[in-house]
């Protein structure tokens, strides 16, 4: 098999750019962004942050972070992370964000997300790949169970937001089942 790891049809995946932190920090000014991402405090952080953030990730043996491009322009439009991987259980956590609102809904995500599940199957050897969102974000539902995540539970009232509680949605992917979508 002959994999294009970084390249869909609409976007590449790729290392962090010198001057990406000035588009990232633009994103942090969007409260949906930054509620989806997080159950933290939604607060923008700054350039110099952003940029110590990814640098420190791009040391780690455990976190593997790519930043989404658009493939016609090089535009930065989001980021896609495998983070927590636990090497001896052949596991880790999936995070996903495109940063900008003109850029979400366009299936820039689905295409990142089939592009991360087959570098995190086939180049990392994991088992498992899982995920957590807000049952608030409906859209991000519908991503991950078109991909193939499963439902494995929430944590009620996970989140305050607007003075309502939101449930955390966590879900998984197995390889075998990541397989099984994806034979040729």
């Amino acid at each position: 098999m002959n994999y294009n790891l970084f390249e869909g049809k609409n976007i590449i995946l790729t290392a962090w750019h010198e001057g990406d932190e000035k588009t990232a920090a633009k994103w942090q000014l969007d409260a949906e962004y930054m509620r989806n991402l997080d159950s933290d405090i939604a607060m923008p952080r700054t350039e110099a942050q952003i940029k110590e953030s990814s640098e420190e990730m791009s040391k780690s043996k455990n976190d593997i972070e790519f930043f989404i491009r658009l493939k016609e322009t090089g535009e930065l439009i989001g980021f896609v992370a495998l983070d927590g991987i636990e090497w001896n259980n052949a596991r880790s956590s999936l995070a996903i964000g495109i940063g900008d609102k003109k850029h979400r809904g366009k299936g820039y995500g689905r295409e990142t997300m089939e592009l991360i599940l087959q570098f995190a199957f086939t180049e990392l050897n994991l088992h498992r790949v899982e995920l957590n969102y807000f049952n608030y974000n409906e859209n991000a539902g519908r991503l991950y169970e078109s991909v193939g995540f499963k439902y494995e539970g929430a944590k009620r009232d996970f989140v305050h937001r607007d003075g309502r509680y939101y449930d955390l949605i966590l879900m998984s992917l197995l390889r075998h089942e990541w397989e099984e979508r994806n034979k040729a």
